[in-house]
């Protein structure tokens, strides 16, 4: 009952409330692009860049709560990870070798599972800011559960939240992979790390280098395979976050079971199933661009073209013999080049007409 108080007073303040219902249908139908969020869109969070050096602690009435001042003047709340590990999501369906333990059936979760992704006392960071390289969902007749996110060899990778390393091992089909799992049930995936820098049972911070890119488990060049899961069952990340900006989309997350699938508990076996998806990508990416190169040289043409034309603005006596006379050109010329034109049309005077 106090979390619905406090999601009434979140919408009331944002005054989402008072909103009539033609008002919120069409805040609803405002974003009808490739992304279908499936969530109540509230305030979003810029990634959190690196702080200056800390320079002092300072105690709070709560003993696990303190604020950290740095040498940039900015300061920030920070929790005792004691305090937060006492949480019963960081013992059931422990497991620090299966990417997917828990047992809960699609049919158990809830209709809609409202999450604080961050609050006053927790933090953010893009996990690598970038364009998405493969989306999440069926690619090439294959499950993707993540997005492929690029960079370089040995490149940093942040932890998205803070939270508690599950796994750090390699896996077969994933390669280096860090699983953390986050105070509000979420975990997160990154994969395909050339080396992995925190073990099972670490406590890291949002913000925190917990790998390298890399491409482990294949050689077709370096991503960041991340995924974000709810007890086990996949959603696309980019309703989460925007990598591109790299910011995230709101602070509290509403996940609906109806957007959930069974087949989201999917973990690949293979690195030849990620290949596929990776090779069919880089195929589609090639046939887009050569698309893109063809558009845009046309483009220029015509651009080149337009920049050469020659207009005439009609007076009187003028004809179309005496206009291609006087520009070096041919009367059927000019009409190839006016639409409607015919060596009998009459010129009317006032009238721009292209004559080369």
């Amino acid at each position: 009952m106090h979390f619905k108080k406090a999601i009434a007073a979140v919408l009331l303040a944002c005054g989402l409330c008072c909103l009539p219902a033609t008002a919120q249908k069409n805040l609803s139908n405002k974003k009808k692009a490739e992304i279908q969020i499936p969530r109540l869109h509230l305030e979003s969070v810029p990634s959190l860049e690196k702080s200056g050096q800390a320079l002092d602690t300072i105690p709070t009435s709560n003993p696990a709560i303190k604020i950290i001042l740095y040498a940039d003047y900015t300061w920030r709340y920070w929790r005792e990870p004691s305090d937060i590990l006492q949480s019963s999501v960081f013992s059931e369906y422990w497991d620090t070798s299966s990417p997917n333990p828990y047992q809960v059936a699609l049919s158990d979760l809830p209709q809609r599972i409202n999450i604080w992704v961050v609050d006053t006392l927790s933090h953010y960071r893009c996990p690598n800011k970038t364009k998405v390289y493969s989306k999440f969902g069926i690619r090439h007749r294959r499950r993707h559960q993540g997005v492929d996110l690029p960079l370089h060899n040995g490149d940093p990778v942040y932890a998205a939240f803070s939270g508690k390393v599950r796994i750090s091992r390699y896996m077969r089909g994933y390669g280096n992979i860090v699983i953390i799992r986050h105070e509000n049930g979420l975990e997160t995936f990154y994969a395909h790390l050339s080396k992995r820098l925190v073990d099972s049972d670490d406590w890291v911070d949002a913000g925190q280098i917990i790998g390298l890119g890399g491409s482990t488990g294949r050689s077709t060049g370096a991503h960041l395979h991340f995924e974000t899961r709810y007890q086990g069952y996949a959603f696309d990340p980019q309703w989460l976050i925007d990598f591109e900006t790299g910011t995230l989309r709101h602070r509290l997350f509403v996940l609906q079971k109806k957007h959930l699938s069974a087949n989201s508990r999917y973990v690949p076996e293979s690195e030849e199933e990620e290949q596929e998806i990776y090779s069919g990508d880089t195929r589609d990416y090639a046939v887009a661009d050569s698309v893109a190169a063809v558009r845009k040289a046309e483009e220029e043409k015509a651009a080149a073209e337009a920049a050469k034309a020659v207009y005439h603005t009609i007076k009187s006596g003028d004809n179309l013999s005496r206009l291609a006379r006087k520009y070096g050109t041919s009367v059927k010329a000019i009409c190839n080049l006016n639409a409607g034109m015919t060596p009998s049309s009459t010129l009317r005077i006032g009238k721009k007409i292209r004559v080369k």
